[in-house]
């Protein structure tokens, strides 16, 4: 508890934005009588986000949305604050993890917070009673806006939630920045292996896979970019990487890192024309990009380091990083993104959650866009953390962007 707490002080005092925010839920309270109900990576960071939402009035619960990315002593460590609870606990197996989930429902909360989307599917499967009592949610990843987006269009989405993910104060910082950084940041701590000059196969080209690609390179990688939607391929080719088929980057690459939240990327038919040696890591939510059951049936031996399986294959070895999940956040020293890429995805999801609070009886099932004026107010509160200004619309160029008789 005592680490827990200094883990979350340290975290706190580069969030800046968040802890305005908390300034104004304290006065505010908007979410006085409300309950919520979250699903994330139980760390520091997001420490500092639900003790913001309890200072605006709410009872939380809250338990992780991944086995690997608990830290046990934040999670005690949240349980000293009133009006928190937190299931969350590392390496808990399926059942203890859904059991958490339905410990967060037994709560009944009036406000969802997913990142993954496992709340809300355990929410209207198993656990339906609870929807009469729920208002809204917020969904932080892509994994879960695939998801939920899936559930709208068969009908299946019972209430609203906002796309966090979506809007782009997430996008081009946390998914870019954030993913790019903390990925390739928990590869080196956990192998010890040197970035520069190897060849680095990164498997998709959306904002997280491009954040990889850009960060590898600075480091001084050779990138290869596998894709399958043909205009990220070509924009991956005009960045300057190299563009290929999975099948061709395998016997090529050194490194290979999976960005594309679907499943089956990595597979049979690549592990056995790697090199000996390649390092294989996930940067996706879920540990499906790397078929790992195939390699655990083929695998002549297998060899467990701390945050490392290498599987023997014909003689030579193929290393998997943090059992193929987030690698990020479930290796053994895996910090997540950085504390200022927190900052603004936090206070986008804070400022969401109040805005459920406000409307979301107002609005139909269905997934949800963030309203423009709370992305356009994060990144104001973080200019200004930052001691930046910039320029404003006069009123005639106001009334020249809104015209269209204004001609040449």
């Amino acid at each position: 508890m005592e680490s827990g707490d200094l883990k979350i002080a340290w975290a706190r005092q580069y969030m800046p934005v968040l802890s305005s925010i908390r300034n104004r839920f304290v006065e505010e309270k908007p979410f006085s009588g409300i309950t919520i109900g979250m699903a994330l990576h139980v760390e520091a960071k997001t420490a500092v986000l639900v003790e913001t939402l309890a200072a605006g009035g709410a009872e939380v619960h809250i338990t992780g949305c991944n086995p690997l990315s608990t830290q046990d002593d934040v999670s005690a460590a949240l349980n000293t604050r009133e009006g928190i609870h937190s299931y969350a606990r590392r390496g808990a197996g399926v059942e203890d993890y859904y059991a958490a989930i339905d410990r967060v429902l037994d709560a009944r909360p009036a406000i969802t917070i997913d990142d993954g989307m496992d709340l809300i599917h355990r929410l209207h499967t198993e656990r339906r009673e609870v929807l009469e009592t729920v208002i809204g949610g917020c969904e932080e990843t892509t994994t879960g806006i695939h998801r939920l987006r899936a559930m709208a269009r068969d009908g299946a989405l019972r209430f609203p939630v906002v796309a966090v993910n979506d809007t782009p104060m997430k996008r081009f910082f946390d998914n870019v920045h954030g993913t790019g950084e903390s990925s390739l940041a928990s590869i080196m701590i956990t192998t010890n292996v040197l970035i520069a000059g190897k060849r680095l196969v990164v498997a998709g080209y959306g904002y997280c896979g491009r954040g990889l690609a850009q960060k590898a390179r600075s480091l001084g990688a050779r990138v290869i970019v596998t894709e399958v939607d043909p205009r990220r391929a070509l924009q991956a080719h005009m960045d300057g990487f190299d563009v290929m088929t999975m099948d061709q980057a395998a016997p090529l690459g050194d490194l290979f890192i999976t960005t594309t939240g679907n499943r089956s990327i990595i597979t049979e038919r690549h592990f056995p024309k790697m090199k000996d040696g390649a390092i294989l890591a996930n940067a996706g939510h879920f540990n499906v990009e790397i078929d790992l059951d195939w390699l655990a049936s083929h695998a002549g031996s297998t060899v467990r380091r701390d945050g490392i399986d290498t599987y023997i294959l014909d003689g030579k070895a193929v290393h998997v990083l943090a059992e193929g999940r987030l690698v990020n956040l479930a290796t053994p020293k895996g910090m997540g993104h950085p504390i200022e890429v927190m900052d603004l995805s936090f206070a986008v999801q804070a400022l969401s959650a109040r805005y459920i609070a406000k409307h979301g009886r107002e609005l139909k099932p269905g997934v949800h866009d963030v309203p423009s004026e709370i992305d356009e107010e994060v990144a104001r509160l973080k200019l200004d953390a930052l001691g930046l200004s910039i320029d404003r619309l006069t009123p005639e160029q106001e009334a020249y962007m809104n015209s269209w008789t204004i001609g040449t």
